[in-house]
């Protein structure tokens, strides 16, 4: 152990000076095509076209939290200057679901509504995409459904 074994060890990192933005692929799909569309229109007319036009994953997340606004801020100043493949990190976009806490041969009970029956049932599988069942934005909403036989789960979902 010496003073030069730590010459080669950085402050920081590039990625803890400036860390990734977390988005979903829906998001940043919307996000690319705003930036294609838009190349060098400031921050207070982007924010007026995606509260505008047809930019639903990204309104719904400026909508959330004085953080995620000054965070888009951010990444929209950023990205004249840097890759967007650079500053964003894309992440499975998550659900919460309700299914039965024991898997049976024909796969868990997931919560499901049909049209048929007049309230939810549990459809079992172990292979249908999770498309088919009730999903929810937050674990409370889900535990709302739950009882001593099923569980709230949350699970990555494809996007449409």
């Amino acid at each position: 152990w010496s003073y030069h074994d730590f010459e080669n060890i950085p402050l920081y990192t590039k990625e803890q000076l400036q860390p990734k933005v977390q988005m979903t692929q829906a998001e940043f799909n919307e996000f690319k095509k705003l930036k294609l569309l838009n190349p060098t229109v400031d921050l207070i007319a982007i924010l007026k076209i995606v509260s505008s036009f047809k930019y639903t994953n990204l309104q719904s997340r400026l909508v959330c939290s004085i953080e995620s606004q000054t965070e888009f801020a951010t990444l929209w100043l950023r990205c004249r200057y840097e890759r967007l493949e650079e500053m964003i990190a894309i992440v499975p976009n998550m659900k919460w679901f309700v299914r039965s806490k024991k898997s049976d041969i024909n796969g868990y009970g997931w919560l499901s509504i049909i049209d048929k029956y007049p309230t939810p049932v549990y459809q079992y599988s172990h292979d249908k995409p999770l498309s088919m069942f009730v999903r929810f934005n937050t674990k409370e909403e889900a535990e709302k459904w739950t009882n001593p036989l099923t569980e709230a789960v949350q699970l990555p979902v494809e996007e449409k």
